[in-house]
């Protein structure tokens, strides 16, 4: 497995794969023809599905556009060998012609690949690839899944997971501060003011979850404005695992050591499935995304409230095993309905796993790692429309009203 920076991108949503990596595909082939007067980009499949809704447009013109003209191409219906999210990027010469041509995938949080390049510029670092043999390191070892991390990283990375924390709780503030309707046609007014301002005035279970609600969706608003956040594992679902750390430190005066390492942990689990299945929507549906980010935070933290590698272990498969199945299905191809709520939801999730496996010992018949190749197998499975095409499920459904409304 890679390096968990990796997992943990500073940028600018709504999305990861439609937005961050086709932008990063822009400035790839951009530093190879910068003499270029004009370029012709082909999206593919979800790409072009719900570009316009994710900013993939915006996202690539903001990069070429100051060198030449940019030719976009929409389709749709053609789906690349190599990711549901695929990409050509050409240059147009003087006698009207595409010449050399280089495809890129978006394959989910942000990274790209391409058939000209070799971009694996970050090698394995970790050289165990599954929850089952990082839970037998920690308890032949008597030590916690963080420390696993500090063995195998370079120190920097506690820089690194300190810049991704304040980043985090940064996206948090703005967005609590924040009102007034998101961009798109849906006219979806922002939440997470109301909600933080109604969760103070309630007592104990009720308060606790308000203000889970409103932290999730201040960075979800955050990122379906086109803010600063950070993939957690994507841009999709950043606002869960903030939401409860956030919380928690504020509750139980977490040192910002231990939120660090907590970090850590939740990279890890994220780690784990990147490496054996995906955290691309387009590839295995919202379980991928969401339903990653909500075992990472369990995980999070069931460590940070003392669990064992047991406990965290089966928190992490909990979060994961009850979003088997999520499709995605974003309306309008935005990052708003279902997907802002979903992370709202997700978040008081995590918080019932983690809460759930600290009542028992840690043992538990269903493993992370088999719900990790029931994921795969059941995102192989969906069909393409349930699969962040935006053409069925909600998408399908409330679109129809929304057609008729706007």
């Amino acid at each position: 497995m890679k390096s968990i920076k990796d997992i943990y991108k500073i940028g600018k949503g709504p999305s990861s794969s439609h937005t961050m990596g086709p932008q990063k595909a822009a400035g790839m082939y951009l530093e190879h023809h910068r003499d270029a007067g004009k370029f012709h980009v082909t999206l593919y499949g979800s790409l072009a599905a719900t570009g316009k809704g994710h900013l993939t447009d915006v996202a690539i013109n903001e990069v070429l556009s100051p060198h030449g003209t940019v030719e976009l191409e929409w389709q749709p219906k053609v789906f690349l060998p190599g990711h549901p999210n695929g990409m050509t990027f050409s240059v147009i010469g003087a006698d009207g012609e595409r010449h050399d041509e280089w495809t890129f995938y978006s394959i989910g949080g942000g990274d790209i690949t391409c058939d000209r390049l070799p971009l694996d510029r970050h090698p394995d670092i970790y050289p165990l690839n599954c929850m089952t043999d990082l839970l037998d390191w920690c308890n032949s070892n008597n030590r916690s899944y963080w420390e696993y991390v500090a063995e195998h990283e370079e120190s920097d990375v506690w820089d690194y997971l300190n810049e991704v924390w304040k980043a985090m709780c940064a996206s948090i503030e703005r967005g609590l501060d924040m009102e007034g309707i998101l961009p798109g046609p849906l006219h979806l007014r922002r939440k997470a003011a109301s909600y933080f301002v109604r969760a103070e005035g309630y007592k104990d279970v009720l308060r606790t979850r308000g203000l889970i609600f409103a932290y999730a969706l201040a960075v979800s608003e955050e990122n379906a404005s086109g803010g600063t956040i950070v993939t957690a594992p994507t841009c999709g679902s950043c606002g869960v695992l903030p939401a409860v750390l956030y919380h928690l430190r504020n509750v139980y005066g977490y040192s910002e050591t231990r939120i660090l390492r907590s970090l850590a942990t939740a990279a890890l689990v994220g780690n784990v499935v990147k490496q054996n299945a995906s955290i691309s929507g387009a590839e295995v549906g919202c379980q991928g995304e969401v339903g990653v980010a909500c075992a990472m935070t369990a995980a999070a933290a069931n460590q940070l409230m003392g669990g064992s590698p047991s406990q965290i272990e089966y928190s992490a498969e909990m979060g994961l095993e009850h979003h088997l199945g999520m499709t995605c299905d974003p309306v309008c191809g935005l990052v708003q309905i279902p997907c802002i709520e979903r992370n709202a939801y997700a978040a008081a999730r995590a918080l019932d796993a983690n809460i759930y496996a600290s009542y028992t010992d840690g043992l538990h018949r269903v493993s992370f790692d088999q719900v990790v190749r029931v994921m795969k197998r059941t995102g192989k499975d969906l069909p393409s429309l349930y699969k962040e095409t935006g053409e069925g499920g909600l998408a399908a459904e409330v679109q129809k009203v929304t057609e008729i409304k706007f």
